[in-house]
């Protein structure tokens, strides 16, 4: 596939990183470079709405919507109406975990996932410390052989956006944003979390022309010679500076603490402090950044309220955890952060005074009896790769506990 676009937009920015996190080779051609005219031109575009994305089979889109790259490479859209004994929502390690163990243990299994597959684990350049991998993996490959093990334990996958979750009898019912709806007898919820919006002066209107959330693996051949800042003091944060080093002329970690102790594994931090291409800038944050069309400058603040003015060619923000929970807001219970209530939890947070059936819930089972919550998105979950996959595994279990006990009351 080739991709034509300006190379400092935000859309280009989200085409190209949809396609290298869901691992579909596309070559990118700036608008102005020969190769991208003359791809303009025999597909009969003058470059004024852009992205083009042209197919190997001579299939052009322009500037389509995600969902429409989806259909394009044969990626369904639209859920068949079921039933399916389970619907995991989320593709990130919790969801293709519950998916391969659902899947393998004979439960008619749907995925859905609206972005890509991995999750924000799926952005990682590196992860060191999954077991079983001792010189460690990128995030788009353990997604890759993940989601391949799923699909060939005969789960199902679409693409789209989960909006509404509800029960009718023994039933529960995932509407999709496409119109359609998946019916299930258990669902496992494991839209995990995304990073925290930036609060500073200009972030916003340089998202994706030289600000970025996450770690943009698709953008960092891209980051040749420049400065780079990365905001974060977890392990995400870590990998991404020690990633863009193999390519930026400095890397800069801005962290709002006093040490990298607390939040980041102790081999991460031992890789910065020896590379001397990272800079680590601790009580920093960044409160404007500057530039015409293209970030140029950051003003960062210390801990005294000193600012100061740095140049800049690009911005990676992995600060924090924001769940995706906000299509399941007055349906599951969650509490004041958005994190999903499980287990004993309801029960410590007054929330099962409408559990409907005569038991308490299980030990991931949400106040919605037979939808269970597993990764990021759930309180008091561990923010590891591992965890989650763990978390995924145990849910099945308890699907399969929760389908006994649903026969035994029929």
């Amino acid at each position: 596939m080739d991709v034509v676009a300006e190379p400092r937009s935000a859309r280009s920015h989200e085409i190209r990183d949809l396609l290298s996190r869901n691992a579909i080779p596309y070559r990118f051609h700036p608008r102005d470079s020969p190769a991208g005219g003359q791809i303009l031109q025999d597909a009969g575009q003058d470059g004024s709405d852009l992205p083009v994305l042209v197919f190997f089979d001579g299939q052009v889109l322009i500037n389509p919507a995600n969902a429409d790259v989806a259909a394009a490479i044969g990626v369904p859209i639209q859920a068949s109406a079921g039933p399916y004994d389970l619907v995991v929502v989320g593709a990130g390690p919790a969801g293709l975990s519950a998916a391969t163990y659902g899947a393998s243990e004979g439960l008619r299994t749907l995925i859905v996932e609206s972005e890509a597959l991995g999750g924000q684990a799926g952005t990682s350049s590196l992860i060191r410390n999954y077991l079983g991998f001792p010189s460690g993996l990128s995030g788009r490959n353990l997604a890759h052989r993940a989601s391949q093990q799923a699909l060939l334990f005969g789960a199902q996958f679409v693409y789209d956006s989960a909006v509404g979750l509800s029960r009718s009898g023994q039933d529960l019912t995932v509407a999709l944003a496409g119109g359609s709806r998946a019916v299930a007898r258990a669902v496992v919820l494991a839209t995990g979390a995304k990073y925290r919006t930036l609060e500073a002066r200009g972030i916003h209107e340089l998202l994706g022309a030289g600000v970025f959330y996450g770690a943009a693996a698709s953008e960092a051949p891209a980051m040749a010679g420049r400065r780079v800042y990365v905001i974060g003091g977890g392990n995400s944060a870590g990998q991404a500076a020690i990633h863009f080093a193999r390519y930026a002329a400095r890397v800069t970690l801005v962290v709002r603490g006093t040490s990298l102790k607390e939040p980041m594994s102790s081999y991460l931090i031992t890789e910065i402090n020896a590379n001397e291409i990272i800079d680590v800038r601790f009580e920093t944050r960044v409160v404007a950044a500057h530039g015409t069309g293209q970030l140029d400058q950051l003003t960062l603040r210390d801990g005294q309220s000193r600012t100061v003015q740095v140049p800049a060619d690009a911005l990676f923000a992995l600060i924090g955890a924001q769940p995706h929970t906000e299509w399941l807001r007055g349906t599951v219970a969650c509490d004041h952060h958005g994190f999903v209530l499980t287990g004993s939890d309801l029960s410590a947070s007054d929330e099962t005074a409408s559990w409907p059936i005569n038991r308490g819930p299980l030990l991931l089972e949400t106040n919605i009896p037979g939808a269970f919550a597993a990764g990021d998105l759930r309180q008091g979950s561990i923010k590891r790769v591992a965890s989650a996959v763990g978390e995924g595994a145990i849910a099945i279990h308890l699907v399969h506990q929760y389908l006994r006990l649903a026969g035994s009351a029929d």
